[in-house]
């Protein structure tokens, strides 16, 4: 079975992040002046083939623990969705 894995990595808190920081200081002068605590991310979607949506979970934590992520400095969630058999 084919299962679409959507992981969302983020910074763990304490973790500066310097792009946020940027942002954040640069929409006041665009006119955004009630927004705060930007924190900037990524955003990684791809399909796996495992026998079933345990295995794929599995195989997408490993893939984030070894590479996707930086387990030192940033914490990252999984979902997991069965791939439409029509797409």
């Amino acid at each position: 079975m084919k299962f679409e894995a959507r992981v969302e990595v983020s910074h763990l808190p304490g973790v500066l992040d310097p792009q946020g920081a940027t942002v954040e200081r640069a929409l006041p002068a665009l006119g955004y002046r009630n927004v705060s605590e930007i924190r900037i991310g990524k955003a990684i979607r791809l399909v796996v083939e495992a026998p079933d949506e345990t295995a794929a979970h599995a195989q997408v934590e490993e893939m984030c623990e070894r590479l996707l992520a930086n387990p030192v400095i940033e914490a990252y969630e999984i979902e997991i969705c069965r791939e439409d058999p029509g797409s």
